[in-house]
């Protein structure tokens, strides 16, 4: 393996979206990138298919960790994020967002003699049971430079302590993603046929977090929550359900007005977010893509780490019972919108870059 100015570590389906932007910036700017991919998310239809669909080359090196306890993840994940960036030798090394990969590229590079960026830097949902929040909070104060997609994220590291000099708005690479993907989604994507939907006239629904899924009694009442959303507003609610939601969902009961399917590649999802009447997610992700993609949402949490779609009225907190889910649903069904878009203007990827070690020490050579 060549000598690379920036690696890239990711390893969820997410961090494949967000990357994406930067990984073609390196390649439209003419620089080296070494991209990594843990294995986080192992089933191919959350993986290599996303970098089929993005028209991204390959990773440079798969380590195929997948699945285990926190700690074996991680460490098996650290272990082999160390091996290939020792033989890349880059001057940047890149990590996004939150999971247990971006722990494991932040401990590894911190390590070696290379600048470690954490790119969507700042979010704080202010709950520490959750592992994403101390994630988060470790890549941040690890991190050399820090890649904030809002000024409130900016604001959140000043107030822990962090020098402005390590702090960049940069705004989101969503934006980025989003705005190359939405009309190739409408004209590639065939999902609303498949599914026999209308737009506007459907619900698109995504729970995968271990706290909503993993407990018996809390996934039931958020179904029996969707359930009665579905039945005030007759919507269909379509839910792509994660492998491991997929297994807890055989001992529950199925609202008939819930229809699961299996998981969706990025352009299906993308064409149903797009056109969905309501979204009703736990992901941090898709908050912030409905709210681009101006399509009310509910989040089934009790907080959230993406409180600028609250602020601008694209979001709600629905939090976990049922009448707290169809009150907040009833809020943002009559919501209207056209509100404005937070998270940048999609160049989140250049300044990125141009703020990088390795970009500006070749551009100053």
């Amino acid at each position: 393996m060549n000598s690379s100015q920036i690696a890239i570590v990711l390893g969820t389906r997410p961090e494949i979206v967000k990357l994406a932007p930067v990984i073609r910036t390196c390649q439209r700017r003419d620089v080296p990138c070494t991209v990594v991919h843990t294995g986080q998310h192992y089933s191919p239809q959350l993986t290599e298919v996303f970098f089929d669909e993005l028209e991204l080359p390959r990773p440079d090196r798969t380590l195929g960790v997948g699945s285990s306890t926190h700690g074996e993840q991680t460490g098996n994940m650290i272990a082999g994020v160390e091996e290939v960036l020792l033989e890349a030798d880059p001057e940047t090394v890149l990590v996004q967002g939150d999971t247990n990969t971006t722990l494991a590229g932040t401990i590894a590079a911190s390590k070696l003699d290379a600048e470690l960026c954490h790119v969507e830097a700042g979010l704080r949902s202010h709950d520490r049971e959750m592992p994403e929040e101390i994630n988060r909070i470790i890549c941040d104060h690890t991190a050399d430079r820090l890649f904030a997609p809002t000024p409130a994220a900016a604001e959140n590291l000043r107030a822990e302590g962090i020098p402005r000099k390590r702090i960049e708005v940069t705004g989101n690479t969503v934006v980025d993603a989003l705005e190359r993907h939405r009309s190739i989604a409408a004209d590639r994507s065939d999902a609303l046929e498949a599914f026999g939907v209308e737009a506007g006239e459907y619900g698109l629904v995504t729970l995968h977090r271990a706290e909503n899924v993993d407990d018996l009694d809390r996934f039931a009442d958020l179904l029996t929550g969707i359930d009665r959303v579905a039945r005030e507003f007759d919507l269909e609610m379509v839910y792509p359900a994660h492998p491991r939601a997929r297994k807890v969902l055989e001992d529950l009961p199925v609202p008939d007005s819930i229809r699961v399917v299996e998981p969706l590649d990025y352009l299906e999802f993308l064409r149903l977010e797009s056109d969905a009447g309501l979204i009703l997610t736990d992901s941090g992700g898709v908050q912030e893509e409905a709210c681009v993609l101006d399509v009310p949402c509910v989040t089934l949490r009790e907080n959230t780490e993406r409180p600028e779609t609250i602020a601008v009225g694209a979001n709600r907190l629905g939090g976990v019972t049922p009448p707290s889910i169809v009150e907040a649903a009833r809020e943002m069904y009559e919501a209207r919108t056209g509100w404005e878009n937070p998270f940048g203007d999609g160049d989140a990827a250049d300044r990125i870059l141009e703020t990088s070690a390795a970009t500006v020490a070749k551009e100053v050579a």
